[in-house]
């Protein structure tokens, strides 16, 4: 228990989005290798290629496990402060068996980075001990919802073992995984953050519950994100700074609160609302077919 407790500390203090005052100190670099996605949230767009957007669920570009090797090889040598490397979309990771691929060659070239993965936990009890004998330490689970009611008013449905479920069903399977997963990760050593996209109207009234049991069940951090309004809740306004304060001064009766999140992309590199995009475009265009099997 000690040993568990003192690697989870190490964690904390290193990793830029689990600290605020890591993220003064050490960078990220986020794979996009996951463009699958198992559930479908109202409020998302996914566009590859649109460089111009910073929000989850985008990215430059899909890498190939190879590319992605390559990327943190590079990246490694050049920037010292890279101490993590999550996996964060642009689909779900666990729903894209690539995912696994990556994290494993990564831990194996380098054990000294923190593997981290960002997951809407669908799969997590299915995938949890793959995350773990991949390397994970740290993992951010987005939690939406505490009642079947408000988490259709969320997702159109839900895809889990080849079998797509829409409404109350899909609803409730989700909420199932998420809450199980979240309670098992957390029993396992990882270090867990929730990620919760605050709705008005929808969700808010929810978040002090999710907060409550998400601490309750092991979680050690909270994200309250706003709402970025796309899709089928385009409609919504953004939250307020003041509802954000609100609700994260409530929220953090029952779990700390992140509160430097800037909502990165599936491809960030550097460190957060610090995002070195001139040293990606360098990388991508190093990182080719040809080059890989160069170098491989």
């Amino acid at each position: 228990m000690k040993e568990t407790l003192k690697a989870g500390a190490d964690v904390v203090k290193k990793h830029p989005c689990f600290s605020e005052d890591a993220h003064r100190r050490f960078g990220r670099l986020h794979l996009p290798v996951a463009p699958a996605c198992n559930i479908r949230c109202r409020y998302c767009i996914r566009r590859y290629d649109c460089a111009n957007e910073s929000r989850p669920g985008v990215t430059s570009r899909v890498l190939t496990t190879r590319e992605a090797l390559e990327r943190v090889r590079v990246l490694a040598e050049r920037d010292g402060g890279m101490n993590v490397v999550g996996i964060a979309g642009p689909g779900d990771p666990l729903a894209n068996g690539t995912t696994f691929d990556v994290l494993r060659s990564v831990h194996r070239e380098f054990p000294g980075l923190i593997l981290c993965v960002s997951t809407n936990g669908l799969c997590l009890p299915d995938r949890l001990e793959d995350l773990l004998e991949a390397g994970v330490r740290s993992l951010t689970i987005t939690i939406n919802a505490v009642t079947t009611e408000t988490a259709e008013r969320i997702y159109s449905w839900v895809e889990y073992k080849e079998r797509r479920c829409h409404g109350r069903e899909g609803a409730e399977r989700l909420l199932r995984n998420q809450w199980e997963g979240l309670g098992k990760a957390a029993a396992a050593g990882l270090v867990v953050k929730v990620n919760t996209v605050l709705i008005p109207g929808v969700n808010d009234t929810e978040l002090p519950l999710i907060a409550r049991l998400a601490g309750g069940r092991g979680a050690g951090l909270m994200n309250i994100i706003p709402l970025i309004p796309l899709a089928e809740l385009g409609h919504l306004p953004r939250p307020t700074r003041e509802e954000l304060h609100r609700l994260r001064n409530e929220c953090s009766r029952f779990i700390p609160q992140m509160t430097h999140c800037r909502q990165c992309r599936a491809d960030a590199f550097g460190g957060i609302g610090e995002e070195r995009d001139t040293d990606l475009e360098m990388i991508n265009a190093m990182i080719g077919e040809e080059y890989c099997e160069m170098v491989l």
